[in-house]
């Protein structure tokens, strides 16, 4: 397992981008990067797909504490966020599980930034509402 998810229905793309970035906000991440890969379809292949936005969330005292922890662990930050339209009013919310982080690095020193990242993340992901799964 890779992440989890939640379900929005009865939403726009637009409410869905809204309510994710307050949830994020509310645990204490930023979106430093959000990435319309929809836009870059179209414009890099002339390629329509549905909304699709990958959001890159930070939480600063964490992120520096990994960072200072293993200091190319840039490479796996930010923690990603996507929100994608599966249909209309249907929009799914994924978060990438920080424990991948200590998965690939192999340093107990990260775990307790991975921890605390999960709990922030699957929080905001609750407070989204939606039927949760885990991505495989």
């Amino acid at each position: 397992m890779y992440g989890f998810t939640t379900t929005l229905t009865g939403v726009s793309f637009d409410q869905a981008i809204v309510k994710t970035t307050a949830a994020l906000k509310a645990e204490g991440f930023g979106v430093l990067s959000d990435i319309d890969v929809q836009q870059a379809m179209k414009e890099k292949l002339d390629q329509d797909m549905p909304p699709y936005r990958i959001l890159g969330a930070c939480n600063p005292p964490l992120a520096h504490q990994a960072v200072k922890a293993v200091p190319d662990i840039g490479l796996l930050l930010p923690c990603n966020v996507i929100v994608r339209e599966e249909a209309p009013g249907r929009v799914v919310v994924g978060f990438l599980d920080p424990q991948i982080m200590v998965n690939l690095v192999g340093k107990p020193e990260v775990r307790s930034v991975a921890d605390a990242a999960e709990q922030r993340l699957r929080r905001a992901c609750e407070s989204l509402g939606g039927s949760a799964t885990q991505a495989t």
